[in-house]
């Protein structure tokens, strides 16, 4: 294949043809394989090859052809589609009253996932293919994947994940006039250690409440988790009395890395240093023991100077300590909402060309394609939102000791 694609480009430069475009080699080849493959079709329908004196007299038969411009990967392709005289052929590799080839689709919704609006991606087809893609088309292709979306928004879930972590991002959505509004977001850790997003939920421009945890929390119930282990959270408000409405043996735990820094936000950056110094003590401290301890010792320290970062730290403690149970393990899965972290990050890129969504559901359909594109970093490692715990097996092992009755484990 290789030798050959050197052959064509080498004798398409000589000839001064070029690659793209409507008289270039790659649409020429499309359009050759795709007329090709219709004549095949046709063939198999009728039972005989075109111009094979086999079909004479055979009722059925060929009856010219029809002229079709069909949207791919590399522009626009005009095709003959082969008619018989009985009008049942039915031809699969371009279908009746299809205008796109699925890989043309493909292109749009992963340039689209990548974060390009309409008009750009638009404008990217008509520079790289030199061929006319209006933006309600590519409107047209991106709205196939709202029925994919609601379909993987009400899908079952596992009974019991032992961990469960819960973010949010905010988005600027009109609904009636543009607001600042909230999208929930929880990704849950199965019995086999993958990381699954579980749901996304668009909340009201007021923030979290108890009654949009409820919400939130009693759909992840009725797709079918019944218990969590674990639920790891930012601090947000109403979440734990939620939490423990839902699954009342779920342990809640505050996201450690979200508390200091929501704590230096509170200090002078001189300090910066030394507070960070002192938290670090408090939070790889061997027990909870310990680590009140060493909160009291940077109590005194720093309660004179900020006495609203103390107050943090008090109000979080029963919310903090729970994962000082655990060895260093599922310490590092646990104390650290940095998983959802990465899948907010992905949210942002895909976000940041748009100033606004028109409605809640062009946000959601923006997010759910950006949570399962796939992707690899430089060194081949696996970038996807549902990819492995590291040293499952270790965590889960702990976590059989605590939970091994509601894991069915025991």
């Amino acid at each position: 294949m290789a030798a050959l694609a050197e052959q064509l480009v080498t004798s398409a430069a000589d000839r001064g043809v070029a690659l793209t475009g409507e008289d270039g080699l790659l649409t020429a080849l499309t359009r050759q394989v795709l007329q090709q493959a219709l004549e095949v079709e046709m063939s198999r329908h009728l039972g005989y090859d075109k111009y094979d004196t086999a079909g004479r007299n055979r009722g059925n038969s060929r009856n010219g052809s029809t002229p079709k411009t069909v949207t791919t990967e590399i522009g626009k392709v005009t095709i003959d589609v082969p008619r018989d005289r009985d009008g049942t052929f039915e031809p699969q590799i371009v279908a009746k009253h299809q205008r796109r080839l699925a890989g043309f689709d493909d292109a749009v919704i992963s340039l689209y996932a990548k974060g390009m609006t309409t008009g750009d991606i638009a404008a990217h087809l008509e520079e790289v293919y030199d061929t006319t893609v209006s933006r309600d088309l590519v409107s047209a292709v991106t709205a196939k994947v709202t029925e994919e979306m609601r379909t993987w928004q009400n899908r079952p879930l596992d009974a019991i994940y032992p961990v469960i972590i819960i973010d949010a991002i905010v988005l600027k959505v009109r609904s009636g006039t543009v607001a600042n509004r909230p999208v929930y977001v929880a990704m849950g850790v199965n019995m086999d250690g993958y990381r699954d997003v579980l749901g996304m939920w668009v909340g009201p421009s007021g923030g979290e409440g108890a009654k949009q945890w409820m919400t939130m929390l009693t759909d992840l119930k009725n797709r079918g988790i019944l218990d969590a282990c674990i639920v790891c959270c930012d601090g947000l408000k109403g979440l734990p009395d939620a939490i423990g409405a839902i699954w009342p043996d779920a342990i809640v735990q505050t996201c450690v890395v979200h508390l200091v820094r929501n704590s230096l936000r509170y200090s002078s950056q001189k300090d910066w240093q030394k507070i960070t110094k002192g938290l670090r003590a408090i939070y790889t401290a061997p027990n909870a023991e310990a680590a009140e301890l060493e909160f009291e010792t940077f109590a005194e320290l720093w309660g004179e100077k900020y006495p609203a970062m103390i107050g943090l730290w008090r109000n979080a403690w029963s919310e903090f300590i729970p994962f000082l149970a655990f060895p260093q393990e599922v310490r590092t899965m646990i104390y650290t909402t940095n998983a959802i972290e990465s899948l907010n990050a992905r949210f942002r890129a895909a976000t940041r060309r748009r100033g606004h969504f028109p409605d809640e559901q062009s946000a959601l359909k923006v997010l759910y394609l950006a949570s399962q594109q796939r992707s690899a970093s430089s060194r081949g490692f696996d970038r996807n939102p549902g990819g492995r715990v590291n040293n499952w097996s270790k965590v889960l092992n702990v976590l059989s000791l605590t939970y091994g009755d509601r894991l069915n484990l025991n």
